[in-house]
């Protein structure tokens, strides 16, 4: 009943922070797109994941500025010799955003709504191998698998406890969010801001130093530069090279940077003509000149991309490995040619709307239709992006996608068989071998040896034309401190972040 009356007082629009007044210190940050909804168990867009995952939600595991998995809302974990049991220990203390206690019944509940089908979330791949649940006492959560899995504990970073009432409830969270994270939401103005107030019961000792974190909406590229270089904002998280370029140098501006997990690429649907054959998806890395896509686009600030990130130095296979890698417009259109197709080859290509992603569209659109393609761009608003992206609503898209630090977590999601983002309709049994072989084994050899294969399939006849992995920005005022940019793109280092007078 205590649990049922907060909840209430909190959608009522009681939240339990004190007023964010004119003395609070409130990091003002400037974005350029509004978030597409703050459900963490729904949510696929960068403008949401940035505000949700760290600030509002966590896991029981997290992931440091050194790509390392760490305890969060688990305090430890033991592995059963066998690998199929994980038994973890929740923090002492937790509560919600709406004051109630965080629990076992919340953990099991919500890996069961990330595993429902009525809920639809993106992330149900990530819980595949789990088999039972159970809360043996209010802090303790027992995981039960049908085999190992050794990428378990990375892909339990992603996914956001929440209260076990929303355990069927697939609307509320989107506007509502209740976390346990270091900031509470306090307010949406749709296209104007996203305020968030300082979580004060947080579980962290003296965490948050900041009172609150405004996300203030504004499209403008210019607009957002000129604001940081006056003090009007703060900072300007996860923003892309040509935006840094602009701001190198200028006084009271500094730039953090990393090279992201996250990447550019060109989806392709295999279940409509012509990516149903695997030659036309094979032709159109043939066509693609990935290093003047990096010059154009990203102004030299990133590196060729292969399925996986550099940034990966123990997974990642070099993109000198793949024969489709070597720009040749010939070879394209003999490979067109040799599926059936008549020259040039007309396709659709749906664009993020990011400007990044519009400018590499343009790029791939010039370079494939100098190699037997005709190439038309669509450009849509983001909400409409990824209804179709949901819906496998396109020939051909140009987007970015996030990284991970287990291989598992992008590829058994996205190119295995029924995976809960495999948008592209794509199936190749000796992938999906692979990728069950590399998930069912702790074997690090083992998996290693299976990614390479998988990596040097899906380079060249996969579903997926991997582009570019960017330097990733972030500008900052002189006086705000504390903060680490992430590989990928998390800003739950705002929890430790202060700004100076």
């Amino acid at each position: 009943m205590i649990r049922k009356t907060l909840r209430c007082l909190m959608l009522a629009g009681t939240v339990l922070a004190a007023p964010l007044g004119a003395s609070a210190q409130v990091l003002q940050v400037a974005v350029d797109q509004s978030p597409a909804g703050l459900d963490p168990h729904l949510v696929t867009a960068f403008s949401s994941f940035q505000i949700v995952n760290g600030p509002i939600y966590e896991g029981l595991t997290a992931v440091d500025a050194g790509l390392a998995v760490v305890p969060s809302l688990a305090a430890s974990w033991t592995v059963s010799a066998d690998g199929k049991t994980y038994t973890f220990s929740l923090q002492p203390g937790v509560r919600f955003h709406d004051g109630a206690p965080m629990e076992a019944a919340d953990v099991i509940a919500s890996f069961h709504r990330v595993m429902d089908k009525a809920i639809g979330s993106p992330l149900a791949s990530r819980l595949a191998t789990v088999t039972t649940m159970a809360a043996p006492d209010a802090h303790t959560v027992v995981l039960t698998l049908s085999e190992p899995t050794a990428p378990l504990l990375s892909a339990l970073a992603g996914i956001a406890i929440v209260p076990r009432g929303m355990e069927a409830n697939k609307d509320a969270l989107q506007k509502q969010p209740d976390g346990t994270g270091p900031f509470m939401f306090k307010e949406w103005q749709p296209n104007g801001f996203i305020l968030l107030a300082k979580n004060p019961h947080y579980w962290r000792a003296g965490l948050p130093k900041l009172d609150g974190v405004k996300f203030n909406i504004v499209p403008e590229s210019a607009t957002r530069q000129v604001g940081i270089g006056s003090g009007q904002y703060a900072m300007l998280p996860n923003i892309d090279p040509a935006t840094a370029l602009q701001l190198k140098g200028r006084p009271g501006v500094a730039l953090q940077q990393t090279l992201e997990l996250s990447y550019t690429l060109l989806g392709m649907n295999t279940s409509k003509p012509p990516f149903n054959d695997p030659r036309v998806r094979e032709a159109v890395n043939y066509a693609l000149d990935r290093g003047q896509m990096v010059t154009a686009a990203l102004f030299g600030a990133g590196v060729p991309g292969g399925p996986l990130s550099p940034a990966l130095t123990q997974w990642a296979v070099p993109t000198s490995a793949f024969p489709c890698y070597r720009t040749d417009p010939a070879k394209a259109k003999a490979l067109l040619q040799a599926a059936g197709l008549t020259l040039p080859v007309a396709v659709t290509m749906t664009v993020l709307p990011r400007q990044d992603i519009k400018d590499i569209a343009q790029v791939a659109q010039a370079q494939m239709d100098k190699a037997g393609f005709k190439v038309t761009l669509r450009n849509v608003e983001l909400g409409q992006f990824i209804q179709d992206w949901r819906n496998s609503n396109f020939e051909m898209f140009a987007s970015a996608n996030g990284g991970s630090v287990d291989p598992d977590d992008y590829f058994f999601r996205t190119f295995r068989t029924g995976g809960s983002t495999n948008v592209f309709k794509y199936s190749n049994p000796e992938v999906d071998t692979l990728l069950d072989q590399a998930r069912g084994t702790v074997d690090q050899a083992a998996r290693k040896a299976a990614y390479d294969k998988v990596q040097r399939v899906l380079a060249c006849e996969g579903p997926v034309a991997h582009l570019a992995y960017a330097q990733l920005f972030t500008a900052l005022r002189g006086n705000v401190h504390g903060f680490r940019i992430m590989a990928n793109r998390s800003l739950a280092g705002l929890a430790e972040t202060s700004v100076a007078p």
